[in-house]
């Protein structure tokens, strides 16, 4: 650690073939407050190295390199340092995408689009903007938090037409896990919002779709809206529901980001709420912000139901945490148990 900096200050080493990236990460991250370059690698090999050496605190990992890739690179770094944050530096074409959906389901904790801006500084404000504070919400140690005295319990009776998840950082794990305990026979729709970029959201789908019985799709505009199916909302575009004369449709929009997020969770949750009646199910998992906060409410005081992941077992807890900490919370269940928590609960006012 360098002299002068704080103690509290969080030590990331950035792993990139390219020259000028990494001159745009360190540059960004350095002036960043709360976080200090540890170092950095042109390559794979290197960076363990030099992960070894100076045992950071978290890792940015490019995908392609040279020498050793991010694949190889990240498997190592699983073996030997089991729970060290490794953010994945991503370009946006399916065929890093894909690779990069593949390094999240090796352990990559979240990934972050390169940028593609017209001018140095840009790309570092952009660096600053989406990977500077994933960083710091992932590598500052979590104040220990009681909030179980938050949970409002509420009689489990009363009937649920559709459930809706909002999920950030750590989502596609936290999906995986999720929508494979959910049965075939699930008798109503469920509609995801993952903060996630476009052509990422169709590949998650396509992995979702094979974890478990149920169908997974990525949301169009305009079907009606089945019972037994996963939606997930595309990135870029709001995901929310209405209702028709006999069923409910799924609708896409272009409108305003909500929590600088587009999907954004508040925005379905919302629409659900209106659209079923208030018979809904709200589950907010791991993730950073608050989005899913005042879609929480809004389904709290149309009559519904509310459920988060237990904050202990979220990669990042701040948006289960904050349905918490306001008391909008029905029940926090760890993660493996929330498929059946869904389950009980729309058996139950069936």
């Amino acid at each position: 650690m360098t002299a002068g900096q704080p103690a509290q200050d969080i030590r990331v080493l950035v792993v990139d073939d390219s020259v000028v990236l990494r001159r745009i990460v360190v540059r960004a991250l350095e002036r960043y407050p709360g976080i200090a370059v540890a170092g950095s690698a042109s390559n794979g090999r290197l960076g363990l190295v030099k992960v070894a050496s100076l045992r950071p605190d978290a890792v940015v990992l490019d995908v392609e390199m040279p020498e050793l890739d991010g694949f190889a690179t990240l498997t190592e770094i699983r073996r030997v340092a089991p729970d060290l944050p490794v953010v994945l530096f991503s370009h946006v074409d399916e065929r890093v995408a894909q690779q990069t959906l593949q390094a999240m389901s090796l352990g990559a904790t979240d990934f972050v689009v390169k940028p593609n801006e017209a001018s140095l500084e840009l790309a570092e404000a952009y660096v600053a903007e989406r990977l500077a504070p994933l960083l710091l919400g992932l590598a500052t140690p979590r104040p220990a938090l009681d909030l179980a005295a938050r949970v409002v319990p509420q009689p489990e009776t009363g009937r649920l037409a559709a459930v809706v998840v909002g999920v950030s950082t750590g989502g596609p794990d936290a999906l995986h896990r999720l929508v494979g305990d959910l049965p075939a026979d699930l008798p109503v729709p469920v509609l995801v919002v993952q903060h996630m970029p476009p052509v990422f959201t169709r590949l998650l789908a396509e992995r979702l779709d094979r974890a478990g019985p149920l169908p997974v799709s990525e949301a169009v505009d305009g079907p009606v809206v089945r019972a037994g199916a996963v939606y997930l909302a595309p990135g870029g575009r709001h995901l929310t529901v209405r209702a028709g004369q006999a069923h409910v449709r799924v609708r896409l929009d272009d409108g305003p980001p909500e929590n600088f997020c587009r999907p954004a969770a508040d925005v379905l949750f919302r629409s659900a709420a209106a659209a079923y009646e208030g018979e809904v199910l709200a589950v907010v998992l791991t993730g950073m912000g608050r989005d899913g906060l005042r879609g929480c409410a809004a389904v709290r005081e149309a009559g519904g139901q509310v459920v988060v992941q237990d904050p202990a077992t979220a990669v990042i807890a701040s948006m289960p945490t904050a349905v918490l900490q306001a008391g909008l919370a029905h029940a926090q269940v760890a993660l493996d148990g929330l498929g059946a928590e869904i389950v009980r609960r729309v058996s139950a006012g069936a």
